[in-house]
């Protein structure tokens, strides 16, 4: 108890964190090192803790999920080596000062590893000695150095490709803002850690050789000392010192080839999260087609006359058995899965079950049916993001439309093709299409550098021009300006869409009733008496459509009921109410088409043209203008020749009319120029100045 109140003390009274001492005080030690003589007892404390210190940083990097989880290993690295190179010029000192005492005058660890090396042979344990340089230098030092030149060469080629991703899943809802910056620290830091691996490597490299050249300087420097100075003849120096030297570049040769490994271990491993020694096993024992052609091939090699049969019929036999053990491993996870199908079926039961309301099947609000090969794209266990990426759609949609979007029930059909997908609303098709699961869609946004290899198609949500391609190839794809996204967001953003087109349709009664108790809880006064002494709750429903129908978010709940409060006494008429909302809501509507520019850019129609459709109006009684057809069909050419220039220029396209003709013209243009939004002279804010860019005439 004292003990643990002392050390306490002291660690509040200490100046600077304990913890943080152990980086500057190994650089310090390297450097008395250098300088300072050391006796040999504390030379093997310090060689048996660089030794530990190399087998715990391989450890931690073999157990490490991710390589950025062990970002600091290329400052370890450094540090190591350091320590390494002073315990070298140490010992050296040590050596050539004491050696000619005998061969523990270097402490008993050079010793002990020279006389395991060595064996009674010193020509023997020399080559040996060498080879073990060459393995670390010729190898494992210049292969890692090799991967990780490249690896950091092509983490920055990828850079910009990976936030051109990160921003298209953020404007397409897939992320929110700090999911984002997540995602963008998280390419940096990658950055960082390669790049300073391939700095790292290098020092790993120069120990390399400076390891040989502190073998070479030893030998002769203890040769000439040990028969000049001490007067000792050339077999005994040869003995001493050849013992000395190997036993010195052993302790500090093992110890590099541990960092060497761990180096070459963490720039080979993919920046995936994953046991490494789990993912190595997984990936190669997978499919016993391997292990069954090795069991083959084994066993004719051990039959042959002359080869050791026991040695190759034994891995043979192990082979064929590992073989066999996948073969019924997989075997029992399909048997597994369709169990799991059939068990709802009910075949077992006894007696069939009588009949209740709980047999009938509802239909679903928005419905995604999926064939097969899609399946892993919503089972979370097998890493399937569909089900994340559709919650990320809905919560962006509620909060842009002002109310909650229906959850999407998702099931198999087998009727469908095995990778096309089907989504429905209220149990009606509105959009299908067919994927790639294994691919990844590179969309052509309106302008690219060159062109890709894949199977040509177009993007289901907008129709965009684009190509299937393989994983491998997304950041070629990037650079030449192309979006590219896997099959989840594919989906996702096709959801999306129909769901964005369609929003008139997800609301409903309970829909209306759950925002009107919303509002209550905040404006009690507003909505007492609302409904139903003023009008409706389907009246309210179907202006609240109308709206949604129109494009226009239904946040502003205040100023709706506001407005519908004041003009409900006056008129029942839908269309009516629609127009004075939409006039009271017309600051947030303009902001939303045009933002928050001063000047107004929009397309109207000519005169004449218009006056023509007011005639037409007014003898249709209102119900829509009677529009000869061809005369429709021009207009709606001229729009979309109008809406297309504005595009090109980056300008919203906006028609402008009379509030008597825009509900009409409204209807006219949505699914045939649904980039065009209509709105009437009345809902252009007072602040706000128009400009008229093009006017459509007969």
């Amino acid at each position: 108890m004292n003990l643990k109140l002392s050390l306490t003390q002291i660690r509040q009274l200490a100046p600077v964190n304990i913890t943080g001492l152990g980086t500057p005080a190994l650089v310090l030690a390297a450097l008395a090192m250098v300088v300072l003589p050391m006796p040999a007892f504390l030379l093997d404390i310090l060689f048996s803790f660089n030794i530990a210190l190399a087998l715990v940083v391989l450890l931690v990097a073999i157990y490490t999920n991710r390589p950025l989880d062990f970002a600091a290993f290329p400052t370890v690295l450094l540090v190591a080596t350091l320590l390494r190179l002073a315990l070298n010029v140490a010992s050296t000192r040590v050596v050539l000062l004491d050696g000619h005492n005998g061969s523990d005058a270097a402490g008993n660890v050079i010793e002990a590893f020279g006389s395991v090396v060595i064996g009674g042979n010193y020509a023997v344990g020399l080559v040996v000695f060498l080879i073990l340089i060459i393995i670390n230098f010729a190898v494992v030092t210049k292969g890692a150095g090799r991967i990780s030149e490249v690896s950091a060469r092509f983490t920055l080629d990828a850079m910009p490709g990976k936030q051109m991703a990160i921003d298209a899943d953020l404007n397409a809802g897939l992320i929110n803002q700090e999911q984002a910056r997540t995602r963008r620290d998280e390419v940096t830091r990658e950055a960082d850690f390669y790049g300073a691996m391939d700095g790292a490597s290098k020092f790993v490299k120069g120990d390399a050789v400076a390891g040989i050249m502190i073998l070479i300087i030893n030998m002769l420097g203890g040769f000439i000392i040990g028969m000049a100075q001490h007067d000792l003849d050339f077999g005994s120096a040869a003995e001493i010192y050849t013992l000395l030297t190997i036993g010195d570049g052993l302790v500090a040769q093992i110890p590099g080839l541990l960092l060497s490994i761990a180096a070459a271990l963490m720039v080979t491993r993919q920046n995936e999260s994953g046991d490494m020694g789990q993912m190595v096993i997984g990936q190669m024992f997978d499919s016993p087609k391997a292990l069954g052609i090795a069991a083959a091939v084994l066993f004719v090699m051990g039959i042959v006359p002359g080869m050791p049969h026991l040695a190759f019929l034994l891995f043979a036999l192990l082979a064929a058995a590992g073989a066999y053990w996948i073969v019924r491993r997989n075997k029992a996870e399909v048997d597994a899965a369709n169990q799991a199908q059939l068990q709802p079926l009910g075949a077992g039961d006894a007696q069939p079950k009588e009949l209740s309301w709980d047999d009938v099947q509802h239909v679903d609000t928005i419905g995604l049916e999926v064939g097969y090969r899609l399946i892993p794209l919503v089972d979370k266990g097998q890493g399937g993001e569909l089900l994340s990426r559709i919650k990320g759609v809905r919560k962006k949609l509620s909060q842009e439309l002002g109310f909650l979007v229906p959850a999407v029930h998702i099931r198999d059909n087998l009727d469908l093709a095995p990778s096309a997908y089907r989504i429905a609303l209220m149990g009606v098709v509105v959009g299908e299409a067919e994927i790639t699961p294994d691919c990844e869609l590179a969309i052509n946004p309106g302008q690219v550098y060159g062109k890709l290899e894949g199977v040509e198609t177009r993007d289901p949500a907008f129709g965009l021009e684009a190509v299937w391609i393989t994983p491998n190839l997304r950041e070629h794809a990037q650079t030449l300006g192309y979006t590219v996204v896997d099959t989840a967001t594919v989906i996702a953003t096709h959801i999306s869409q129909l769901l964005t087109n369609n929003a008139a349709k997800l609301l409903g009664y309970e829909e209306v009733q759950q925002l009107l108790d919303i509002l209550a809880k905040q404006a009690p006064k507003l909505v007492d008496g609302f409904i139903p002494d003023v009008m409706t709750l389907g009246t309210v429903v179907k202006v609240m459509q109308n709206l949604l129908n129109e494009g226009v978010s239904i946040r502003d709940q205040r100023t709706i009921v506001q407005t519908l409060l004041e003009y409900g006494p006056k008129s029942t008429d839908t269309e009516v109410l629609t127009a004075a909302v939409r006039i009271a809501l017309k600051r947030m509507i303009v902001q939303e088409i045009a933002g928050p520019e001063l000047e107004i850019p929009v397309i109207t129609l000519a005169p004449e043209l218009e006056q023509v459709l007011h005639q037409s109006m007014q003898a249709s009684a209102g119900e829509g203008p009677n529009i000869e057809p061809g005369l429709a069909e021009r207009m709606q050419q001229s729009l979309v020749d109008a809406t297309q220039r504005q595009e090109m220029i980056g300008q919203p396209a906006i028609l402008l009319t009379s509030g008597m003709l825009r509900a009409t013209l409204s209807r006219f243009v949505k699914y045939t120029i649904p980039n065009m939004r209509v709105i009437s002279y009345q809902e252009v804010p007072d602040e706000k100045q128009i400009r008229i860019v093009s006017a459509v005439g007969q």
